[in-house]
């Protein structure tokens, strides 16, 4: 669990480096989760799931599940408010279901498609906030 978080930190510490505007990073991470689009068609999201798999665990152990959703949700929630959106937490929670959604797809029918396409649809709704 914890690993997880530092990989999910990590990676969006990396965004913050490599682009500037927040809507270039909130783009650079919804195509990074397209890239792995293979991955989650077998998979699944790897911290969708293992969040899922704590939140059904004792009651200790479901708040385990929440940082690594939360970790991801104030991220995008911080790009948001850095564009100027005064709903930047809505549309973080948009960002995340629109991704988490996909990827449950993408697993279940194992069409790794469905989450490319997704994610280009995620990109334009992205430039239009």
């Amino acid at each position: 669990m914890q690993t997880q978080a530092q990989q999910i930190e990590s990676r969006l510490a990396e965004l913050e480096r490599r682009h500037r505007s927040p809507k270039a990073r909130l783009k650079a991470l919804v195509r990074f989760l397209a890239e792995h689009a293979d991955s989650t068609s077998q998979y699944g999201c790897p911290h969708g799931t293992l969040s899922t798999e704590l939140a059904k665990q004792a009651e200790e152990a479901g708040s385990l599940a929440a940082p690594l959703m939360q970790i991801q949700l104030d991220w995008a929630e911080q790009q948001f408010h850095a564009i100027g959106r005064r709903d930047a937490h809505d549309l973080a929670v948009e960002l995340l279901v629109g991704y988490q959604g996909s990827a449950v797809l993408t697993n279940a029918l194992r069409q790794p498609d469905l989450m490319t396409r997704q994610a280009r649809r995620l990109e334009k709704w992205i430039d239009a906030q």
